[in-house]
């Protein structure tokens, strides 16, 4: 039994593990999730005013990130407030530090 059980943490470590590296996989991801770190909070048109990027590629990068639990959005009406998702950040962190060990 503890076999299985460690099976199966195994795969759901490496399932999060590859979908944080997929989300990470585009550099303009990566400059949204620092820009958040040090803004914590922000807006999509605040990130178009940051980035020389069209708001719907913005927002694309958004909602893959969204997808894979790395931000979280809060509906402002009628606009989008997104911030870090602090403890799917954390175990993203975790995974890769395990990983590269």
């Amino acid at each position: 039994m503890k076999k299985n059980i460690e099976h199966i943490a195994y795969k759901e470590n490496t399932e999060d593990l590859a979908k944080f590296a997929k989300a990470l996989a585009h550099p303009t991801r990566i400059a949204i999730l620092k820009h958040l770190e040090n803004q914590s909070c922000c807006f999509t048109g605040d990130l178009v005013d940051v980035f020389p990027l069209a708001q719907s590629t913005i927002s694309q990068h958004l909602k893959e990130l969204k997808n894979a639990g790395l931000i979280q959005g809060e509906l402002k009406s009628p606009k989008i407030k997104y911030c870090i998702n602090q403890e799917n950040w954390s175990i993203a962190k975790s995974l890769f530090q395990q990983f590269f060990e």
